[in-house]
């Protein structure tokens, strides 16, 4: 005879193992969610920082060379400068707004699964570091179209 004990788990004891693990890994995924939408705003500001610094340098080329009276006119290439410029601007705004809008819709979410007890506590995130970034450069886009039109500011 095997004198070694039988653990027999209940049904209701299974199940409510189940109900905890499957509450722990949607929980988990909302994390993972998050971190998705920060990578997706991070390609947005890598094709804004792209669009503004390769707009604005090639505004100020132009810029120079007609001043230095290299180029008798100077101001379609500037132009298109400036319109590279404002295309990553409002590109980064757009992706701001989005972010914003998903990630409300997330913690909408993730509140009303926590009210029907499919998830568990409420897990903090920190503020977006991409977020930050995002903002921080749409202020940089901000002083770089204002330079360029109105030859004032930081980068003038």
């Amino acid at each position: 005879m095997n004198d070694t004990p039988v653990h027999v788990t209940s049904q209701s004891e299974t199940d409510r193992i189940s109900v905890e693990l499957s509450s722990r890994r949607t929980g988990m995924s909302f994390q993972r969610t998050r971190m998705a939408a920060d990578r997706t705003l991070m390609a947005v500001i890598r094709t804004s920082l792209s669009l503004i610094g390769f707009g604005f340098t090639i505004f100020q080329v132009f810029q120079r060379l007609y001043e230095a009276k290299v180029l008798q006119r100077g101001q379609a290439p500037r132009n298109f400068g400036m319109a590279l410029v404002l295309l990553g601007i409002t590109m980064l705004v757009l992706g701001i707004v989005y972010h914003g809008q998903f990630m409300l819709e997330l913690r909408r979410q993730r509140q009303q699964m926590r009210a029907d007890g499919l998830v568990h506590g409420e897990s903090r995130f920190p503020v977006s570091m991409t977020l930050i970034v995002a903002v921080l450069l749409l202020l940089v886009g901000l002083l770089a179209i204002v330079s360029m039109v109105f030859s004032v500011g930081p980068f003038g």
